[in-house]
C-alpha cells in the first residue's frame, strides 16, 4: 500500500512540473506583445525598452520645427552677387534649417524704391522689404507693421538716434536697422602722415589749412563724385542754417537773403584754391577711387565709402573719420549724418512673428557680424565689432541723440529736389562766380 501511495505522489509532482513550465512560456509571450502595464514585476526590461522606442518615434513624427510650412517673401535692395546679398542668402538658409521657415528672396536691387509704394498699395506678395529708413518711415508707413511690442519682447537694442528718428517720423517703430550709417569726412591717415598733418581739423579754417598742407605734399585734398555733390554741400548748409531753415528755404525760396550766400562762397573759394582732385566732380565712383590710388586724401560721405574704395583698388586703406568742420557763427556745428538701410514688415504679412524673428536673426549676433565683416559696414547690433576701417563708428552712433538727415530738408520740396541737385553740382563745377550768383539760381526756380 505504501509503495502505491508513493507512486501516485510522484506522478502528481511530474504533472505539476510540466504545467508550471507551460504557464511561464505563455506569460512571457503575452507580456512582450500586449501586456506591458500588467507585468512590471516580471518583465521590467522588456517594458522599458518598448516604452522608450515608442516615445522616440512619436517625437520624430509629431514635433516639427517652429515655423514648418511658413513661407516668407523678402524684397531685397541688393543683388545676389553683392556682399550683402551673399550674407542675406546665408542667413535665410540657416533660418530655414533652424526654424523650418522658407525665406524666398527677390533681388530688386538699388531701384527698389521705384516699385515699393505701388506694390505695397496693391498688396503684392511682400512680407519683408528693405529700403532707406526715412522712406520706410515717411512714405511706406501706412503699409508697415508696428514692431514696438515684438522688439520689446525680443530685447532689441539697436541705436537710439536711429530708432528715435523712425518713431518721430512714423509715429511708431516701423523698421529695424540693417545697415546703420554715419557720415563725415573720411580720410587716408597715411596721406595725412605724408603731409605732416598731426591732428584732425575741427573748424573750417583748420580744414582749409589741412587742404593746403596736402596740396603742398602733392596730394589732392578732396575727392568728389557728382552723385554726392548734393550731400556734400548740404552738410555745409546745415552748419550755417540748420535743417529747419533749409526746409523753409527749399519750400518757399529766399536763399539770397540767408547764410546760404556765405556757405556757397566758401565752397567757391575752396574750388578756386584747387582743393578738389582733378576731374571732380567726377562720375561715380571715379573720384572716390582716387583716394585708394593715393591721388586724393579725403571725401565727404557715409561709412560705406571705405569698403567701396577698398574693394575697387584691392587694398585696405588706413582710414580715419572726423566730423564735418564747424563754421564761424554756425547754428548747428555739431550735426552729424546718421542713417540706415532698414527692414520692415508689410502690414498684411500673414506670419509677422516669423518675419520679425528672421529680421532679428539677420541683424543681431552671428549673421550681423558676418554682414559687418563681409560688406565692410557698421554692425546693426552694437554689441558686435566694427571692421578696422570703421573703428569708432559704433561709438559715434551711440553718442548721437538725433541724426542729420541725408538731404532731407531739400528733399522736402519734391518738385524741386532734382533741380537742387543739379545746381549744387554746378557749384563744385565752378559755374558760379559768387555766392550771390548761386543763390540767385536757386531763387529763380520759384518764379
Amino acid at each position: 500500500m505504501k509503495k502505491l501511495v508513493a507512486l501516485l505522489l510522484a506522478c502528481v509532482l511530474v504533472i505539476g512540473l510540466f504545467a508550471g513550465c507551460a504557464s511561464t512560456d505563455t506569460s512571457t509571450d503575452t507580456n512582450t506583445d500586449t501586456d506591458t502595464d500588467t507585468s512590471t514585476d516580471t518583465s521590467t526590461d522588456t517594458s522599458t525598452d518598448t516604452s522608450t522606442d515608442t516615445d522616440t518615434d512619436a517625437s520624430t513624427d509629431t514635433e516639427g520645427k517652429k515655423y514648418d510650412g511658413v513661407i516668407l517673401t523678402y524684397w531685397s535692395m541688393w543683388t545676389s552677387a553683392d556682399p550683402q546679398g551673399t550674407v542675406l542668402q546665408a542667413a535665410a538658409d540657416a533660418f530655414a534649417e533652424e526654424t523650418g521657415a522658407t525665406v524666398n528672396i527677390e533681388w530688386k536691387g538699388r531701384d527698389i524704391n521705384q516699385v515699393l509704394s505701388a506694390s505695397l498699395e496693391a498688396g503684392d506678395n511682400v512680407d519683408i522689404f528693405e529700403d532707406d529708413y526715412q522712406r520706410i518711415a515717411q512714405i511706406y508707413k501706412d503699409y508697415t507693421l508696428d514692431l514696438t511690442e515684438m522688439a520689446e519682447a525680443a530685447g532689441y537694442v539697436g541705436y537710439d538716434c536711429i530708432n528715435n528718428q523712425v518713431i518721430e517720423w512714423a509715429g511708431f517703430l516701423n523698421s529695424i536697422s540693417e545697415q546703420p550709417q554715419v557720415g563725415g569726412v573720411f580720410y587716408d591717415k597715411d596721406a595725412f602722415a605724408k603731409a605732416g598733418i598731426e591732428s584732425e581739423p575741427t573748424t573750417w579754417a583748420e580744414f582749409l589749412d589741412v587742404c593746403q598742407q596736402l596740396k603742398d605734399a602733392g596730394i589732392a585734398p578732396l575727392a568728389l563724385d557728382s552723385a554726392y555733390s548734393y550731400f556734400t554741400f548740404y552738410y555745409h548748409l546745415v552748419r550755417y542754417l540748420g535743417e529747419e531753415k533749409i526746409e523753409e528755404l527749399a519750400l518757399n525760396g529766399g536763399w539770397g537773403e540767408s547764410e546760404a550766400v556765405t556757405a556757397a562762397q566758401e565752397i567757391i573759394d575752396l574750388v578756386n584754391a584747387g582743393y578738389l582732385v582733378d576731374g571732380a566732380p567726377d562720375e561715380f565712383p571715379s573720384s572716390q577711387n582716387k583716394i585708394g590710388f593715393g591721388q586724393a586724401a579725403m571725401v565727404v560721405l557715409a561709412n560705406y565709402v571705405t569698403s567701396e574704395v577698398n574693394n575697387a583698388v584691392g587694398a585696405e586703406l588706413n582710414w580715419g573719420l572726423f566730423n564735418y568742420p564747424a563754421v564761424d557763427g554756425g547754428v548747428d556745428n555739431a550735426a552729424a549724418y546718421a542713417g540706415s538701410n532698414s527692414i520692415a514688415i508689410s502690414s498684411y504679412c500673414a506670419n509677422p512673428q516669423a518675419a520679425f524673428d528672421f529680421i532679428m536673426f539677420l541683424t543681431t549676433g552671428e549673421y550681423d557680424q558676418m554682414m559687418a565683416d563681409t560688406a565692410g559696414q557698421i554692425p546693426a547690433d552694437p554689441t558686435n565689432t566694427a571692421p578696422k576701417a570703421l573703428t569708432g563708428t559704433i561709438e559715434t552712433l551711440q553718442a548721437a541723440d538725433k541724426p542729420m538727415s541725408w538731404c532731407g530738408s531739400t528733399n522736402a520740396n519734391s518738385d524741386l529736389s532734382t533741380n537742387f541737385k543739379s545746381i549744387f553740382n554746378e557749384l563744385y563745377e565752378g559755374k558760379y562766380a559768387t555766392g550771390e550768383d548761386f543763390c540767385a539760381a536757386l531763387d529763380a526756380l520759384y518764379k
